[in-house]
């Protein structure tokens, strides 16, 4: 079997800058990793992506929203990241099951346990070898996303400060849990973006050491 990679954390936290990066330090190591995303990563996958990021559908039910999240997941994971880690590759995967727990659970405040088993239910228990969590204040994440022109906005840009913060402190609460301790690995993603790149490559040069058939 091969190796998931997931990245996660807040908008604004600069997950693309950091998986960019990754790919360059597998790269030197003579590995191609696999990039994805999540919602998104296959055909039906990145359909239902457009209906939850649209600005277009405002009335969506917070249930209904992290439903799609996890159709959406399961339709990624049996297609692509499934054949994938069959095939012995290193997969490095924008958002997984964390996100929902974070937006969905505490950002809306559905339940974090609920929007867990719905995600369990869709990718049968799954979970990354790895989680590289980006944390950012809340107030450094929206004035990044305010100062990039080049971003595309979508729907959960706009929500308020407070979703934002409930975001993160989600997100927290995920990272301290007893079960998750060991796989995921919390990054300050406000310091400067080579400080960052630095503490991530940290952590992967500790990752890859401990599995020895990535090089």
């Amino acid at each position: 079997m091969g190796y998931l990679i997931s990245i996660e954390g807040p908008d604004g936290s600069g997950k693309s800058t950091v998986i960019s990066a990754i790919e360059r330090f597998f790269a030197g190591r003579g590995v191609t990793v696999l990039m994805s995303r999540e919602p998104g990563g296959v055909g039906i996958s990145e359909q239902i992506r457009s209906l939850l990021l649209s600005f277009d559908y405002s009335e969506m039910d917070a249930r209904t929203e992290a439903l799609l999240f996890a159709a959406a997941r399961r339709q990624h994971y049996v297609e692509k990241l499934v054949p994938a880690l069959e095939q012995g590759r290193v997969v490095v995967l924008d958002r997984f099951i964390d996100s929902s727990i974070a937006y969905q659970g505490y950002g809306r405040k559905i339940g974090a346990r609920e929007v867990e088993m719905i995600n369990d239910f869709a990718v049968q228990g799954y979970r990354p070898d790895l989680t590289i969590l980006l944390d950012v204040d809340a107030d450094v994440a929206l004035n990044r996303i305010s100062a990039d022109s080049e971003r595309e906005i979508n729907k959960l840009d706009r929500e308020p400060k407070e979703f934002h913060e409930r975001v993160r402190n989600g997100y927290l609460k995920i990272a301290a849990a007893p079960e998750n301790r060991e796989r995921i690995r919390v990054v300050d993603a406000s310091a400067d973006l080579a400080d960052v790149v630095e503490q991530v490559e940290e952590v992967l040069r500790i990752f890859v050491a401990s599995h020895a058939r990535m090089g």
